[in-house]
């Protein structure tokens, strides 16, 4: 089933399209788990790097 047009009838929208913009108001992953896994894969380098 295609998604609703832009601009479309709140009236007239599929009761499933709004559940899906309602739960797209906050970001997918959260910014301190993407700086945290950066830092551990940078801690990671720096140790295999002391290792050789």
């Amino acid at each position: 089933m295609a998604a609703d047009p832009p601009g479309t009838d709140p009236a007239d929208q599929n009761p499933r399209e709004r559940d899906l913009q309602r739960r797209s108001d906050g970001p997918a992953v959260s910014p301190w788990l993407i700086i945290g896994l950066i830092l551990m894969a940078g801690a990671l380098v720096y140790a295999v790097s002391a290792l050789l």
